[in-house]
C-alpha cells in the first residue's frame, strides 16, 4: 500500500466484557405462505395459455373462487419444469399434494446468497483465454475449435443480486450482434432501463413476488426494485464468469493491480435478480433468495436460451431432492442442455455442510490462488509477523470476539486491538474497535482456520494473521508490561507457495442427503478474488462505510462458482453438441489433486486435503477442453437415481420401479459407497470424445485403505468418436479389515483411464454406514 507509516501504538488483546446479539422477527404473520407445487415434466408441447389454465384449475380446486385462485398465483412455470408457486394455507398445500398429478408440494424457502486479476492466470488463462502451456505444450494435446473464442456465442445466466451495468467489465466494444436465438428481455425498473442492456448484458429480469409475499414491499433504500445490483455480490460473480478484459484495474487504492477479466470475456450475460436484503438493523449485510423466485428465473432462462447458469446461492439446511427448488429447476434445465453450476457453501470446515447436492448440479468448493496481500506487523520485541490486508489505511487474555457494543472505550482507546475470528463478521469487529476508539485491529485465526487469511477492507487500519502468528503476538503481549507494535505498509505479492490450498470456510462433504454422491464435485479459486462491484455498496457493506469502489476483493464459494461456470461456457463454445452431463464430467475427470509445486493439495490447517474437501480436485480448464472420455447421463437416469435416493418420484409419467438401481449405479464421474459390507459391483459407461479416431485406454487403480478394487476389462479400445464402452468395478472390504473407519470418516482412492495423452480420473470414496 501507498502512504506513510504512522506512529507506533500500544497493542492490547482485549477481554470481551459483554456481548450484543441482534434478533429480528417478522411482525406480520399471515395465514398463508408461498408454496411450490411441482408437477414434474411437461407432457408434450403445450401453449403457455393452456399450461396457465391448468395451473389455475388446480388452484381453483382448493380455493373458494376463481378470483381467489388467480390472485393467489405468483408464478406459472411453463418453459422447463411443470408447476407453479402460489399463496396457500397448510391445509390447501396438503390437499394439493394428494392429487395424483402433483409430484410434490413444499414451502418456498429463503436461502442465503453470500456463500479477477490473478485467478484466471493461475488457472492457465491469458487475459481470459485458455492456453496450453507448461507440460501441456509438448504433450500432443490440442485445443478444440472454439476454445480460444472466449465464448462469444454462449449465453451465461447469473442467478444473483443483479448487476451494475456501468462497470467497464460489462462494456460491449467489439462484440458482434446479440445471438439470434436469444429470446429474453431487458426488464425495466428502478434506475434500470432498456439502455442498461447492450451486446454484453443482453438481458435482465428481476423476481420479487415470493420475497414480498413474506417480507412485504422491497425497501428501495437498500435495494433497487429492478435488475440493478445494490449489494455487489451479483456484479462480482457476473464479472468473474464473463467480465470483459479491463487493463489497469486494482482494488482499494492499489491492491491486486493488473488486467481484470472474466474466464469467458466474450460470453453474453443474462441477469436474473432473485436475491434481496433481509429486513433488520443492517439489511445491507445479508441477502435472501426465495425458491419460488429462483424457480421462475431458471424457468425463464430456459425459455430465453441460456446455455450455462451460474448460481452462487445455497441452502442453509439439507433439502430432499423433491423439496429443493434449485435441484428441481436444474433437473429440467439440464434435460434441455443447460449446465447449472452452484456454490457449495461457506460452512466449513465442519463435515456434511456442503449444499446443492443433486448429481446433475456441478457443485464447487473454494481454494486459494498464488497471491497474497502482505502487511508486516513489527512487534516491540523486534519480531516481525506477516499479516494480510487490503485495508487502505496505515498505522506506523480471554478470547475477544469484538462483537458489536462489546468493547469498553476506556480499555481500547488508542490501542491496537487483537480480536479472534469466529462469531460475527470480520469487518464488524473492525467497526466495533473504531467505535470504541481503537487505533487499529489485528484479526487472528482460531485453530479451526489455521493459515487461511481472508483479507478485508477494514474501516480503520487493520490486518489479519494466521493461528500460529496470533499465538506469537499473544505470547509477546503476555510477556511485556508495555507491548507495542507498528503496522507497516502492505503490498501485493504473487507466486505464493503452496497453492492452491483449500479454504477452511469451504463447506465439506459428505453429502447429507445422499452420501453415495460425492459433493463438492470440484474446487476452484474462491479466496481473495478481485472482480467488479456495485457502486451503491461500500466494500464492507457496513452502515457508516461510505466508500465507493468499482472493484472489490471478496472470498467465498460464491467466487469459486463462476470460475467453474466460465469453464463450462468455454466448453460449451468448443463442444456445442455436448450434454450438460458430459461438460460436468470433463471438468471433474480432468481436475487435479496436486498443487502447483507437485505436492498434495492441503487444507489451511496444515493437513492433507481429500475428496470431502475438493471432490475430484482443482479445476484445470485447458485439460477439460479435451478430456478424452466422458460419463454421460440422461433424464431417465436421474429419475431412477432419485427413486433410489429416498424414493423421490420426480415425474409421475415415470413411476419408480419396485427395485430401483442403487444411487451409486448412476453413471457419474465419481464413485462413493456408503457402508461397504462385503462386495459391491457397479458399472460405468464412458463415451470417446478424444480427437483421435482410434485409441486404447488402460486403467490404473489406487485402492482406498482396507478396500480391494478391481476393474474389468482393464483396457478399452475405441475406433471412432462418440463410441461408448462399459466396464465393471468390483469393490470389497479386504479380508481381515473393515475397509472404513467409524464416526463418519472415510477412505479414498481412485481409478484412472489413460491413453498416454488423456488422463481421466475418478475418485473412489468409501463411507461408514
Amino acid at each position: 500500500m501507498r502512504g506513510p507509516i504512522l506512529a507506533m501504538s500500544n497493542i492490547l488483546f482485549l477481554v470481551a466484557l459483554s456481548s450484543f446479539s441482534i434478533t429480528s422477527a417478522l411482525l406480520l404473520t399471515k395465514p398463508r405462505q408461498v408454496y411450490i407445487v411441482y408437477l414434474g415434466e411437461h407432457a408434450g408441447e403445450k401453449a403457455e395459455e393452456e399450461i396457465l389454465e391448468r395451473h389455475h384449475g388446480l388452484l381453483l380446486s382448493v380455493k373458494d373462487s376463481e378470483e381467489e385462485a388467480r390472485a393467489s398465483l405468483l408464478y406459472s412455470y411453463k418453459h422447463s419444469l411443470n408447476g407453479f408457486a402460489a399463496l396457500l394455507s397448510e391445509e390447501e398445500a396438503t390437499e394439493l399434494s394428494e392429487r395424483t398429478e402433483v409430484v410434490a408440494t413444499f414451502p418456498s424457502e429463503g436461502r442465503w446468497s453470500p456463500h479477477t486479476t490473478r485467478s484466471w492466470e493461475f488457472l492457465g488463462f491469458e487475459e481470459g483465454v485458455v492456453k496450453l502451456n507448461g507440460p501441456d505444450s509438448s504433450s500432443g494435446r490440442r485445443l478444440p475449435p472454439g476454445a480460444e473464442a472466449g465464448g462469444e456465442d454462449v449465453i451465461v445466466g447469473v442467478l444473483d443480486s443483479g448487476i451494475w451495468p456501468e462497470s467497464r467489465s460489462f462494456g460491449d466494444d467489439g462484440l458482434g450482434p446479440v445471438p439470434a436465438r436469444w429470446r429474453g428481455v431487458c426488464q425495466e425498473g428502478d434506475s434500470f432501463n432498456r439502455s442498461s442492456c447492450n451486446r454484453k448484458i443482453i438481458g435482465a429480469r428481476y423476481y420479487v413476488k415470493a420475497y414480498e409475499a413474506t417480507y412485504g414491499a422491497v425497501n428501495t433504500t437498500n435495494a433497487y426494485r429492478s435488475p440493478r445490483d445494490h449489494d455487489g455480490h451479483g456484479t462480482h460473480t457476473a464479472s468473474t464468469v464473463a467480465g470483459r478484459t479491463v487493463p489497469g484495474v486494482s482494488a482499494l487504492g492499489g491492491f491486486a493491480p493488473g488486467t481484470a477479466s472474466g474466464g469467458a470475456p466474450l460470453a453474453r450475460v443474462a441477469v436474473y435478480k432473485v436475491c434481496w436484503p433481509i429486513p433488520g438493523p443492517n439489511p445491507n449485510i445479508e441477502n435472501t433468495c426465495f425458491e419460488a423466485d429462483m424457480l421462475a428465473a431458471i424457468d425463464d432462462a430456459v425459455g430465453d436460451g441460456v446455455d450455462v447458469m451460474s448460481v452462487s446461492i445455497g441452502s442453509n439446511k439439507p433439502l430432499r431432492l423433491a423439496d429443493d427448488g434449485i435441484a428441481v429447476g436444474a433437473l429440467h434445465a439440464a434435460t434441455r442442455g443447460m449446465v447449472v453450476v452452484c456454490s457449495g457453501g461457506n460452512s466449513g470446515p465442519s463435515p456434511a455442510t456442503v449444499s446443492n447436492l443433486a448429481p446433475w448440479l456441478l457443485t464447487v468448493g473454494a481454494s486459494s490462488i498464488d497471491r497474497a496481500f502482505i502487511s508486516p506487523i513489527k512487534l516491540g520485541n523486534g519480531m516481525v509477523i506477516m499479516g494480510q490486508t487490503v485495508t487502505p489505511y496505515q498505522l506506523p487474555g480471554n478470547k475477544a470476539q469484538c462483537l458489536p457494543n462489546s468493547l469498553a472505550p476506556e480499555h481500547v482507546r488508542g490501542k491496537i486491538v487483537v480480536c479472534l475470528r469466529g462469531t460475527g463478521l470480520r469487518v464488524e469487529k473492525g467497526l466495533e474497535v473504531k467505535r470504541a476508539g481503537g487505533a487499529a485491529i489485528v484479526v487472528g485465526n482460531p485453530p479451526a482456520y489455521g493459515s487461511e487469511v481472508p483479507v478485508d477492507a477494514h474501516v480503520l487500519p487493520g490486518t489479519a494473521v494466521s493461528m500460529a502468528d496470533v499465538n506469537a503476538i499473544l505470547r509477546y503481549i503476555n510477556s511485556s508490561s508495555n507491548p507495542t507494535a507498528v503496522l507497516d505498509r502492505s503490498r501485493t505479492v504473487v507466486d505464493v507457495k503452496p497453492s492452491p490450498v483449500m479454504a477452511q470456510f469451504s463447506s465439506r462433504g459428505p453429502n447429507a442427503i445422499e452420501p453415495s454422491i460425492l459433493k463438492p464435485d470440484v474446487t476452484a479459486p474462491g479466496l481473495n478474488i478481485l472482480a467488479a462491484w456495485s457502486e451503491a455498496s461500500s466494500p464492507t457493506k457496513l452502515d457508516g462505510d461510505n466508500r465507493v469502489v468499482k472493484y472489490n476483493i471478496v472470498s467465498g464459494t460464491s467466487m469459486s462458482c463462476p470460475h467453474v461456470s466460465a469453464t463450462a461456457v468455454l466448453l460449451k463454445s468448443a463442444h456445442p453438441d455436448w450434454s450438460s452431463a458430459a461438460i460436468r464430467s470433463a471438468i471433474m475427470t480432468t481436475a487435479t489433486t496436486s498443487n502447483a509445486e507437485g505436492g498434495p493439495i492441503m487444507d489451511a490447517d496444515g493437513t492433507v486435503a481429500g475428496p470431502m474437501d475438493y471432490g475430484s480436485g482443482h479445476i484445470r480448464p485447458s485439460h477439460a477442453m479435451d478430456p478424452g472420455l466422458v460419463y454421460d447421463a440422461s433424464y431417465q437416469d436421474y429419475l431412477l437415481f432419485a427413486c433410489a435416493s429416498g424414493g423421490a418420484q420426480l415425474d409421475r409419467s415415470l413411476p419408480c420401479p419396485a427395485s430401483p438401481p442403487q444411487p451409486y449405479d448412476l453413471n457419474h464421474p465419481s464413485l462413493a459407497i456408503r457402508g461397504l459390507n462385503g462386495t459391491i459391483t457397479v458399472q460405468r459407461t464412458v463415451t470417446n470424445v478424444g480427437q483421435q479416431g482410434s485409441s486404447l485406454y488402460s486403467v490404473a487403480v489406487v485402492e482406498p485403505l482396507g478396500v480391494s478394487v478391481k476393474v474389468w476389462p482393464s483396457s478399452l479400445r475405441f475406433s471412432r468418436a462418440s463410441e461408448k464402452k462399459s466396464f465393471t468395478i468390483k469393490i470389497e472390504a479386504a479380508k481381515g479389515r473393515t475397509g472404513w473407519r467409524a464416526n463418519g470418516q472415510f477412505v479414498a482412492g481412485s481409478y484412472t483411464w489413460s491413453d498416454g495423452v488423456h488422463v481421466v480420473r475418478s475418485p473412489i470414496v468409501v463411507l461408514v454406514a
